[in-house]
């Protein structure tokens, strides 16, 4: 009986895994390829996994590269997801990072309070709902860190998680607030690059526009994102984002 119910829980913990993602179900065949192209469409997508630390002397990251298969076929009338969005830069840390902490709960706003000044503020002036908040030390610097969502995007009468949501940084040293979003797509994820202030943000992009995000048969995005220069800019160049495209087409 204990074999019995030790097979059951792997068999459950199995298929909750498929359920999650379907790329054990390969990439489309050639025939099938041949037969979208002629009506010039696609079923799978280039899809990118949240980067891996490999080498950390030399602050190397891998990206693994999946792919989604889409609820519908879509028309193929651009030439990647990915466009361009402001210049590539270098950024020279001098600091070291800290740690990091989590804190859970149901949120719809953060005060600070500063007892030496008797002062509070509000850090969000909408209606907003967020499930966690970070809090990232720094030694020049502390910052808090929630993905929040502030309308009803799915229209279904509530704004919560399944909504489209934006990551919200408050800065204790600049006392400023500041928000990273992209419109029709929702935060999936984020992690700071090894040692930088910087950045590994993934967004979830709404293919059927139904106002959320489903990880299971919709792509995701990776940007990079800096607090000094607040710009978004790609890490995967459109270039080779179309690259992989045409490849998993079969049509390169």
């Amino acid at each position: 009986m204990i074999g019995l119910f030790a097979f059951s829980v792997l068999l459950i913990k199995e298929m909750r895994w498929r359920d999650y993602d379907s790329n054990d179900e390969g990439i489309l065949s050639e025939e099938k390829i041949e037969e979208l192209q002629k009506e010039n469409k696609r079923e799978q997508v280039i899809s990118y996994k949240t980067a891996r630390l490999v080498d950390t002397i030399n602050t190397i990251y891998i990206i693994p590269v999946s792919h989604k298969t889409l609820n519908e076929e879509e028309d193929i009338v651009l030439n990647g997801l990915l466009s361009a969005s402001g210049s590539e830069y270098n950024y020279e840390p001098d600091f070291e990072r800290r740690y990091s902490k989590y804190v859970y709960g149901d949120y719809n706003n953060l005060i600070v309070y500063n007892k030496k000044e008797n002062t509070t503020q509000k850090l969000l002036n909408d209606r907003a709902n967020f499930k966690d908040y970070r809090e990232e030390y720094f030694n020049d610097d502390i910052l808090l860190l929630f993905k929040v969502a502030e309308k009803d995007t799915y229209k279904d009468g509530v704004i919560n998680l399944n909504d489209f949501k934006s990551l919200c940084i408050y800065s204790f040293e600049k006392e400023k607030l500041e928000k990273i979003t992209l419109e029709n797509m929702d935060v999936v994820d984020y992690q700071f690059f090894y040692g930088t202030k910087e950045l590994i943000v993934r967004f979830g992009v709404d293919k059927n526009n139904d106002g959320r995000y489903t990880e299971f048969n919709e792509p995701s995005i990776i940007k990079k994102y800096n607090l000094d220069t607040q710009k978004l800019t790609d890490i995967i160049d459109p270039t080779l984002n179309n690259e992989l495209q045409k490849t998993l087409e079969g049509t390169k």
